[in-house]
């Protein structure tokens, strides 16, 4: 898979049917005056379910055959592909059934059951969950969705990059994309690179649930015995195999970020916009962040994925107790 065909299956893709309008990209002004460097956030937390994930569970469901349809969908999910697979199998007639680990904030299972998909909790973490789908889908026969590792999941993602490209001014010089499975920012590197290969794409992982930044210093795909929950929409333990492939030629580097790092960015973007993050969704302007303060950003403005914005309100006053700023050494990215 090369970036040439994702952004052929971007340009195809039909997530206009369920997002007809780009979602925002708006400029953090205290941000910018702060780094001091033009920042603009693309807003995917204004999307219907508040997350990016409804782009590449839209597309492929809707791409779907009546025979697979007929058989219904079923994901495995941290909580935001869940909504989107539940609100897409809603919009176009499907059933659904998701089944996602035990850890997962409540405000995303119960969305997830507000658009009508059945849920099932085990495992956890996304690799327990998974294990448990794929018994289901054997013994059901339903249509999964995978979370990323699918050419349409990747492409539906993708559209991201185009609306950035209309949307940027024209001296747009890097994107900062957070990693889970890598379908996010897989899709956006290689429409970048395709299109735009000067603009430099950084993907931001946390420190404890680094899969993808292992993976590309180890010229494989990295197996972690482990992955922190804090920042719980990314904590995957392998990234996928095309995800990887992309990943490795498109991305302009990887970065890691702390948890305190993550929380000081959901204040920053708060401060901005009003907006509440969750710490997955905030995780690409730590990264920008990071990666100002130690080898510098690139020339020209800069834009930052804000993915996601379903938070539990009970983990806010964590949050809050540990927006500090960031100590410690900085780290260039790999």
């Amino acid at each position: 898979m090369d970036h040439q065909t994702i952004l052929t299956r971007a340009l195809n893709a039909r997530v206009r049917e369920v997002l007809p309008h780009p979602t925002p990209l708006t400029r953090a002004s205290l941000l910018s005056e702060r780094v001091g460097h033009q920042i603009f956030l693309k807003r995917e937390d204004l999307s219907p379910i508040f997350a990016f994930k409804l782009r590449g569970a839209y597309n492929l469901i809707a791409q779907l055959d009546d025979d697979q349809k007929s058989r219904g969908v079923i994901a495995a999910s941290g909580g935001n592909h869940a909504q989107g697979v539940a609100y897409s199998a809603r919009r176009l007639g499907i059933g659904a059934r998701v089944v996602m680990p035990r850890t997962t904030p409540q405000i995303k299972i119960d969305a997830v059951r507000r658009h009508g998909a059945q849920v099932m909790l085990a495992g956890e973490d996304y690799a327990e969950a998974a294990a448990e789908c794929a018994r289901l889908i054997a013994e059901t026969g339903m249509t999964q969705i995978p979370a990323y590792d699918h050419v349409e999941v990747i492409a539906g993602q993708a559209t991201i990059a185009l609306e950035i490209l209309q949307q940027a001014p024209d001296n747009l010089g890097s994107i900062f994309v957070p990693i889970g499975g890598g379908g996010l920012a897989a899709g956006i590197a290689a429409v970048i690179k395709a299109l735009h290969p000067r603009v430099q794409v950084f993907g931001v992982e946390p420190e404890d649930s680094d899969a993808m930044t292992q993976s590309i210093r180890a010229g494989r795909r990295v197996a972690l015995d482990r992955v922190g929950m804090f920042a719980d929409g990314v904590a995957v333990r392998m990234v996928g195999e095309t995800t990887f492939a992309l990943c490795r030629t498109c991305l302009d580097g990887c970065i890691t970020v702390s948890v305190d790092e993550i929380c000081a960015s959901i204040r920053d973007v708060f401060e901005d916009t009003r907006a509440i993050l969750e710490p997955a969704g905030a995780l690409a302007v730590a990264g920008l962040k990071r990666l100002a303060t130690s080898s510098g950003l690139p020339s020209g403005s800069s834009v930052a994925i804000a993915s996601g914005a379903n938070v539990d309100f009970g983990r806010l006053g964590l949050i809050a107790a540990r927006t500090v700023s960031a100590k410690g050494e900085a780290r260039a990215p790999t």
